[in-house]
């Protein structure tokens, strides 16, 4: 489904959007205009609209030692569709894809590694630098979380690859997956069994390791934070594709990870919006205008698992 958007003049560049990050616990979102970034707290229960202004752009690179977003020098445009934020040139000197790459081996910091839970059968494993205590997590969208072992870098990826091999824990997983476990998610007191018990047999893997391992740590559950103990929306439309002269407007819920669900103001039903759609795009204000201008999908509540045993 396409809602039209209205035509809209020539603008000049503004503020572009850098996307959704997690900062000390609480979600915001980003913007930049050259080397000059803002930032906004996403509150639930706010009234926002955004008038996106094209075409998409690249939004720079994180370089090693920086400790700011670098703009992109060739102001490099990106297809509207496109899962990249990043043209090619700024892609190949970003510090977080060259770690995701393993093209760093070592750059000196802590890591701790992690089990991240996103449903039942759902169980990640994965490492994030120890400054950024749980963002990775929350960026991530993982209902509960473990950390499980602490060290450099070299020693934190082996345990793991190590535990990724076992079976125990994937490295990845599709954020359509995710998505689809967010009505179906248990007790908190069922989520602190898994980890718990995957974290000991975790450890059992990593004897002898050159890690420290971390038995002590609490479980930390995000299912109340993001709003999700009641489930998601029954219904609502997911938003599929933007486009210059598009409004995305609504009240926020509160976010799960990258996402957001925007109640919207003729009662159509909430819109649910990943952020890394918006990243690129060059954002005005606006207020009371209704989302147009978007390309929608409708969504209903995924059916329950089936967990009844075969017969034969």
């Amino acid at each position: 489904m396409t809602i039209p958007a209205p035509q809209q003049p020539d603008r000049p560049a503004g503020w572009v959007s850098t996307g959704l990050s997690w900062q000390d616990g609480r979600a915001v979102l980003g913007a930049a205009h050259g080397a000059r970034v803002h930032e906004r707290a996403v509150e639930p229960g706010a009234e926002v609209g955004w008038l996106l202004g094209g075409p998409r752009r690249c939004t720079g690179a994180w370089l090693a030692g920086a400790t700011e977003r670098t703009p992109c020098p060739h102001h490099a445009v990106i297809d509207p569709d496109a899962a990249a934020t990043q043209c090619p040139a700024c892609q190949s000197v970003d510090r977080g894809l060259a770690l995701a790459r393993d093209q760093i081996l070592d750059d000196g910091r802590t890591y701790l590694l992690y089990l991240a839970w996103f449903g039942e059968g759902l169980l990640k494993v994965g490492l994030t630098a120890e400054q950024r205590g749980d963002s990775r997590l929350l960026e991530q969208g993982a209902l509960a979380y473990a950390f499980t072992a602490r060290g450099g870098l070299p020693a934190v990826r082996r345990a793991e690859l190590t535990v990724a091999a076992s079976g125990l824990a994937r490295e990845r997983y599709k954020s359509r997956l995710k998505a689809d476990h967010w009505w179906s998610h248990g007790d908190a007191p069922h989520r602190r069994t898994v980890l718990t018990e995957a974290r000991a047999q975790a450890h059992r893997l990593l004897d002898g390791h050159a890690v420290e391992l971390l038995a002590d740590r609490p479980v930390v559950d995000h299912v109340e934070r993001y709003g999700l103990a009641g489930g998601a929306p029954e219904v609502y439309r997911e938003v599929a594709g933007l486009a210059d002269g598009a409004v995305v407007a609504g009240r926020l819920r509160p976010p799960i990870g990258k996402h957001l669900f925007l109640d919207q103001a003729d009662g159509s039903g909430p819109l649910l919006l990943d952020t890394r759609r918006l990243t690129g795009w060059t954002l005005t204000a606006v207020s009371g205008r209704p989302s147009e201008g978007l390309v929608l999908q409708e969504r209903v509540r995924p059916p329950e698992p089936d967990t009844q045993e075969a017969l034969f």
